[in-house]
């Protein structure tokens, strides 16, 4: 659970108890596969995405693996030699919704045995020794567990699993079914509780909230909500029962079960369309109360699994595609600002950025075949990662700052939440952005088919060391758009899948035409011939950004460099602070008109009030040049200078100039912009 303060105390006591484990002598985890290598030919996607991706890739398979721990084989079923992903940083549990959506989205095909394990680590038994999804205090997301489930099935082909998954899926269902909390309201044909992703009472309008919020910081404990139906909860059902029954017919039950489940698809579908889709709006409502009240309001979540579920018909997706808002940052969680909440001061799960959100926002729109849109909510993602050292929890929709959000506490009282850093979820959510997305992996019991959407201005990208079942494939795309005119396993022409028995390296080759016209970043330059086709440019510098000012929040930063809000004087929508420990640095890359060899001059706006010169070494292309000071400006941080740095070497037509905090220098500024003159 992401809200509460009792909760927060409680992962703290087992975020202690976990280590204490740990060294008590927990079994190591077992060596995990080597993992994918995204490459593209382009320089700046490969700055911009290639980076996210390793990024995304060491938060979920180093960062946030943890030992196995006997307190989550409630199952019995976890291997004591293979880790556990856990929620991320400030959350030490795998938790439900956590370990299915990571396994969802990257886990099952990055390591299948960590993505099992991590599946039966919230899975629990009753007292006659059947499996069902853990019941904590958040029951009624359990069945999201069962789509991660299935998901995993298509992507191992592992029937033993597959087994126990279906077992686990029944049960779990028959208790949601006959649950007097969560669960099911025959009279609207819908299932009762909290929203699938909001666990705190910020998510909700008044009513059923109230402008105070005085009776808890959750969701459930509000009457109006635990009674209440909310779209992508019931999404989530439907997906559930479509994907029981699938499971029932892979493994030969009785045709009645299988049946059965795609009946009660069938009936909650139809009584999503009809309580919740809003011809005035175009949209899916967001929630309906038990009383009738219907809430047309927007829920990123829900309108995403509506499409990726297939629950809106074809002309509904159009619709939503067409008339769906999104923050300058993303998709929000919930939309517009509830009363109680503004631009200024936005709610913990209102009009804010969630990157999960975006993660599944952005397979939606990849499923519709809408490039652009993809690529859109792709590049933001990859830009909050590169320019806040890594995937954190939550972030500002309007200035992309790292935000936890606001939470009424009382009549006059807000408390302003934190954003907690290393969010697996968030890390997964853009690792399937380019696996669903950009190479349109999708997984049958048959085998693994490929429907890439390249964007125009990316460049050729190749995916190195993709391990599907017994296969080790090497997937590259050349051009841009989402038509294959060719596609070729090992130099021969091949229909775009992978069945599930091939075996050994492979190579894939796909040239893809049809990319859509455009122009995403608005800068005058179609994307075609943009070299940096999601940042906006200069049409002198192939729509690049002009170096002669670069803000410094839209560098790309590392070992806890993010941006900020938190001083006043600052040019742009925020400076970059965490320029505090040894490791920290900022880069930026000089788009030059030429390639000659020079030596330029670089001026950099900071804040410094401390009592005396701080030191960075400014480096190259990677290369250290010279160390370099920031003599105190004020005994303010609200105040700011400039220093120029001359006689910088410059080669290449992008080269990378890099403050860092690195052996011998004293660091601790504040950074506002750098500015580069030939």
């Amino acid at each position: 659970m992401r809200n509460g303060f009792p909760q927060r105390i409680g992962h703290l006591l087992l975020a202690l108890a976990t280590a204490a484990g740990a060294l008590a002598g927990a079994a190591p985890a077992a060596a995990s596969p080597a993992p994918p290598a995204l490459e593209f030919a382009d320089a700046e996607s490969q700055a911009l995405f290639g980076t996210a991706y390793t990024a995304a890739l060491r938060n979920l398979l180093r960062t946030n693996t943890m030992a196995y721990d006997a307190r989550y084989d409630r199952s019995g079923l976890l291997d004591p030699a293979t880790g556990i992903v856990r929620a991320g940083g400030g959350y030490a549990q795998p938790w439900t919704r956590d370990a299915s959506i990571n396994s969802w989205n990257a886990t099952s095909l990055l390591d299948p045995a960590l993505a099992r394990n991590t599946l039966w680590a919230v899975v629990d038994k009753d007292a006659g020794g059947g499996l069902r999804v853990q019941q904590d205090d958040q029951q009624w997301d359990q069945v999201v567990w069962v789509t991660a489930a299935w998901h995993h099935f298509l992507v191992t082909g592992d029937r033993a699993f597959l087994q126990d998954a279906y077992r686990t899926a029944a049960a779990t269902l028959t208790i949601r079914e006959h649950a007097t909390t969560a669960g099911y309201n025959p009279a609207y044909g819908l299932f009762t509780g909290a929203s699938f992703f909001n666990d705190g009472i910020a998510g909700y309008p008044a009513p059923p909230a109230d402008a105070t919020e005085s009776v808890s910081t959750g969701s459930m404990p509000w009457p109006g909500v635990a009674s209440g139906m909310y779209l992508s909860t019931n999404e989530l059902y439907y997906a559930a029962y479509v994907n029981a029954a699938n499971m029932a017919g892979q493994l030969g039950r009785p045709a009645q079960e299988s049946t059965g489940y795609r009946n009660k698809a069938t009936a909650l579908r139809t009584a999503i369309n009809r309580n919740f889709w809003n011809p005035a709006t175009g949209l899916y409502d967001y929630q309906l109360l038990a009383d009738g009240s219907r809430g047309a309001f927007q829920e990123g979540t829900g309108l995403a699994f509506a499409l990726i579920f297939g629950i809106a018909n074809p002309a509904q997706a159009r619709s939503i595609i067409g008339r769906a808002r999104e923050l300058p940052w993303g998709m929000p969680d919930t939309f517009p600002h509830w009363a109680r909440y503004s631009d200024a001061q936005p709610g913990r799960h209102n009009a804010i950025v969630w990157p999960l959100v975006q993660g599944l926002w952005a397979k939606a729109l990849a499923g519709q075949g809408e490039t652009n849109a993809f690529a859109a909510e792709t590049a933001r993602l990859a830009k909050l990662a590169g320019s806040n050292s890594g995937f954190w929890e939550i972030h500002n929709g309007t200035t992309g700052v790292v935000d936890g959000g606001w939470q009424r506490l009382g009549d006059t009282v807000k408390f302003h939440w934190g954003s907690e850093p290393d969010q697996t979820w968030s890390a997964t959510a853009f690792l399937d952005m380019v696996h669903t997305g950009l190479f349109g992996l999708t997984f049958t019991d048959r085998g693994l088919s490929v429907a890439p959407h390249l964007p125009a201005g990316w460049g050729d990208v190749t995916l190195r060391n993709v391990r599907y079942r017994g296969a080790n494939l090497t997937i590259a795309l050349h051009g841009a758009g989402s038509t294959i005119r060719s596609f070729l396993v090992d130099g021969r022409p091949a229909a775009p899948a992978v069945p599930a028995t091939l075996t050994g390296d492979h190579t894939i080759d796909v040239t893809l035409t049809g990319a859509p016209a455009g122009d995403r970043d608005g800068d005058g330059v179609t994307d075609d011939r943009d070299r940096c086709a999601d940042t906006a440019g200069a049409g002198a510098l192939s729509g690049c950004p002009d170096p002669a000012h670069l803000e410094a929040e839209d560098a790309r930063n590392t070992g806890g460099v993010k941006a900020n809000v938190n001083h006043t004087g600052y040019s742009g929508r925020a400076f970059l602070d965490g320029l505090w420990a040894q490791g920290a640095s900022t880069s930026f890359t000089v788009h030059r008109a030429t390639t000659a060899a020079e030596r330029a001059a670089i001026t950099v706006r900071y804040a410094n009030a401390n009592d005396d010169t701080r030191t960075m070494t400014l480096s190259v292309d990677g290369q250290p040049v010279r160390q370099v000071g920031f003599p105190k400006v004020s005994g303010s941080w609200d105040a700011w200078g400039t220093t120029t740095f001359a006689d910088v070497p410059l080669t290449g037509r992008d080269p990378v100039v890099t403050l860092s905090y690195g052996t011998g220098d004293t660091g601790a500024i504040n950074l506002d912009w750098l500015e580069y003159r030939p």
